[in-house]
């Protein structure tokens, strides 16, 4: 039996749920020299964080995050909460000893994230590790075609090409959640889907952004208020009453990256028919390689220099046990699901914890991504509308 490695979920609803099956999962598919053990759950009304308790099978439960900062049998922290909150909790874990898990974005501003960024390299130095979940680099496809670009088949490196499309916001009757407030989620699809595909462009082309060129847009300004959100102001009567949707609904952006390939970046959450489509391509001077998550257990390859170039792209099913992560899971040709992203990341973290060589990403490539968002965000201001002039038939 391994050391136990006690944990503190902080937040239960979609990704505390999420993060907490992957913690109690990972040690029965992994070989780690921990055995990670969900002790405490946070969240803010204890009612509802006592069911979440019940229905995840949580011993103890907690309204207050600084009980799960300040408890000595925790060890590592988790926060799955929206961005207004991660400053304060990762700090504080952070300088109480505590190792960190935060959920993406790291913060909703620079500023704050620069602050968690230089806490966690503070703690780093007595031994305190702190990761960000950028989960989907734990997809066997998308690490095999980073590993593609590492093992220079692509060659020099010249399109990146990335878009996250979603569709659950496309009735302009969806109720107003706290993911469409500018001062709890910080931004909308930019923010929530798109710092995906940026962590994801610069990690698997091994190049970061320098520059770009942004417009966002908000197709629907008001929304249904419910429950949950009357504090956020609204108009009309009890029963008509809608608040103003405060952050984008769509993202679009070029990019210059510093090793002197381009991008082109869309993010939205109105594409209809679009469930989850996290696409990646990238094209380099030999090859090119493509992903998709909506067929997430596929990549598409490419090879100019192969006498077969003629034929196209050709799909290999990353399943084998060569693969990323594939190992240790099914016999070849049995996909892997969402959920198990966030097991290979509780994985990644739980090693280098031992070895004492930090997972990637970390707060430091967060921030770098947190800097990503507000140029496109300032880009997008400045990028004014202008009125065509009206032309006269002569």
């Amino acid at each position: 039996m391994t050391q136990p490695l006690r944990v503190a979920v902080i937040g239960h609803a979609f990704m505390g749920a999420a993060h907490t099956h992957a913690w109690r999962t990972a040690s029965r598919f992994f070989d780690l020299p921990y055995t990670p053990e969900v002790t405490l759950l946070v969240g803010r009304d204890p009612e509802r964080t006592a069911a979440a308790a019940t229905r995840l099978n949580i011993a103890e439960t907690s309204t207050d995050f600084s009980q799960a900062v300040n408890r000595e049998d925790i060890d590592v922290v988790d926060i799955c909460t929206p961005g207004n909150t991660h400053a304060e909790i990762a700090v504080a874990a952070l300088e109480a000893g505590k190792h960190v898990l935060c959920e993406k974005p790291l913060a909703n501003t620079v500023a704050e994230a620069e602050q968690m960024t230089a806490a966690a390299e503070r703690a780093a130095h007595r031994g305190v590790h702190s990761f960000c979940g950028f989960s989907y680099r734990r997809a066997p496809a998308l690490a095999l075609a980073q590993q593609f670009v590492a093992e220079g088949r692509l060659g020099q490196i010249r399109h990146v090409r990335a878009q996250y499309l979603q569709d659950w916001l496309a009735d302009a009757d969806a109720p107003l959640t706290w993911r469409l407030d500018k001062d709890t989620a910080g931004s909308g699809a930019l923010g929530d889907i798109g710092a995906h595909s940026i962590d994801a462009a610069q990690w698997v082309a091994g190049q970061r952004i320098e520059g770009v060129s942004a417009m966002l847009h908000t197709f629907v300004p008001t929304r249904p208020l419910t429950g949950d959100t009357q504090g956020l102001g609204g108009t009309g009567s009890a029963e008509a009453a809608r608040g103003a949707v405060t952050v984008d609904d769509a993202a679009a952006f070029t990019a210059r990256f510093s090793g002197g390939a381009v991008g082109v970046f869309e993010a939205t959450r109105f594409a209809l028919g679009r469930r989850n489509a996290n696409r990646l391509e990238i094209n380099g001077s030999h090859g090119s390689v493509a992903f998709d998550f909506e067929r997430m257990n596929e990549l598409q390859y490419f090879d100019g220099r192969e006498e077969q170039a003629a034929q196209g792209f050709r799909t290999i099913q990353v399943t084998d046990a060569v693969h990323p992560y594939t190992d240790h899971w099914w016999p070849v040709g049995h996909g892997l699901g969402y959920g198990d992203l966030f097991v290979h990341q509780v994985a990644d973290v739980v090693a280098s914890l031992h070895s004492r060589h930090p997972a990637q990403p970390d707060f430091a490539e967060a921030l770098d991504v947190q800097r990503v968002l507000h140029a496109v965000e300032t880009s997008a201001g400045e990028n004014s509308r202008y009125t065509p002039v009206e032309r006269h038939q002569v």
